[in-house]
């Protein structure tokens, strides 16, 4: 998390002796005739709510020590390591953060962990992942959805989901897509001091797959869920979801309840700064609607890293596996690739 309790005072006066000369008094900018480079697309203007309040504390930490180049920015950007103490690093990150007027619509940057591959995180997100789980045993099958968030009015965030699916049936391999989802999640509380996220989300699954040959349930589904995200100390986290599948009609799919939760923690080489390295373990179950149904239990190792040196790919593989309820039931290799568009273009932010 960020520090306690920063100095504002001693966060302003580094500014004014430093910063103010190339981003201006207010963080929009110095006039462009004071200044001796050409800005680049990247150059930020810290008044803006959306562009500065969802970064977290170490984007702006591994910039200011580094340069630009500490996260594959323009090098205009110089490094201030050798010059300000972590003190006053801290100081003037948490006075920069003041240009922002409204940040209150806007949960901030230390609530958004790392994305688990099942686990649906609290944090509104401007992100296209490809995420991908595959039978490791029986018949050959595997998914791949392609999911699409955007983010509205600090908040919200707009989901589409498309699946692809593979599988072999009767000997003979088939694809097709499966039944698309669009959803839209609300935050609706969040706390620095706390460590705490809240979400609400509302889906429709539209049935756009071939129920006959398992690529959809065969009826429109509704999927509400809770979403909430804890942060436990300031490199480790919990998450969890709770939420239901509700098809219209139920004679043809049952109705069915999902809890999913996800423990894990981050470390990075460079004081936190560097690679990010994020372990974590899921727990999964989902129970149908119904007298006699049984709790179907899953558990999933899984691993994400940073790929890109902006931080803005990010890739992650883990194994997933039943312990209840096994039969008909293979494990899976489940794995994604995640961009967040909203850092810069996927080839962007690489050295």
């Amino acid at each position: 998390m960020s520090p306690a309790h920063p100095n504002l005072k001693n966060g302003k006066t580094v500014w004014n002796n430093g910063c103010i000369a190339c981003h201006g008094a207010d963080g929009k900018g110095a006039p462009e005739s004071s200044t001796v480079f050409t800005r680049p697309d990247t150059w930020p203007d810290m008044s803006r709510c959306d562009q500065t309040t969802p970064e977290p504390d170490s984007a702006y930490k591994a910039v200011i020590l580094h340069g630009g180049r500490g996260l594959g920015f323009s090098q205009i950007m110089p490094a201030f390591g050798d010059l300000l103490t972590d003190e006053q690093v801290d100081d003037v990150i948490a006075y920069l953060r003041t240009f922002c007027k409204n940040d209150k619509h806007f949960p901030l940057g230390v609530l958004n962990l790392p994305r688990a591959i099942v686990t649906e995180k609290a944090f509104p997100e401007d992100e296209l992942v490809i995420s991908t789980a595959a039978n490791v045993s029986g018949p050959g099958s595997w998914t791949t959805d392609v999911i699409h968030e955007q983010t509205f009015a600090g908040k919200n965030q707009l989901e589409v989901d498309v699946p692809v699916n593979y599988a072999r049936i009767n000997g003979d391999w088939t694809s097709g897509v499966g039944d698309i989802t669009i959803g839209m999640k609300r935050e609706i509380f969040s706390s620095e001091r706390a460590g705490s996220i809240l979400s609400l989300q509302g889906g429709i699954l539209l049935p756009t797959g071939d129920s006959h040959r398992g690529f959809g349930a065969g009826t429109t589904q509704f999927e509400p869920f809770a979403a909430y995200d804890q942060l436990i100390t300031n490199r480790t986290f919990a998450q969890f979801e709770l939420g239901a599948d509700l098809p219209v009609d139920s004679s043809i799919s049952p109705r069915s309840l999902f809890f999913r939760s996800a423990f894990g923690g981050s470390f990075a080489p460079d004081h936190g700064l560097g690679r990010l390295y994020s372990p974590m373990i899921e727990f999964v179950a989902k129970r149908d609607y119904m007298t006699g149904a049984s709790t179907q239990w899953d558990v999933l190792p899984e691993m994400q890293v940073t790929v890109s040196r902006r931080q803005h790919i990010r890739a992650a593989a883990g194994y997933r596996k039943p312990f209840t309820d096994v039969s008909g039931r293979a494990p899976q290799v489940e794995f994604y690739v995640l961009w967040d568009w909203a850092e810069g273009h996927f080839w962007d932010g690489w050295r």
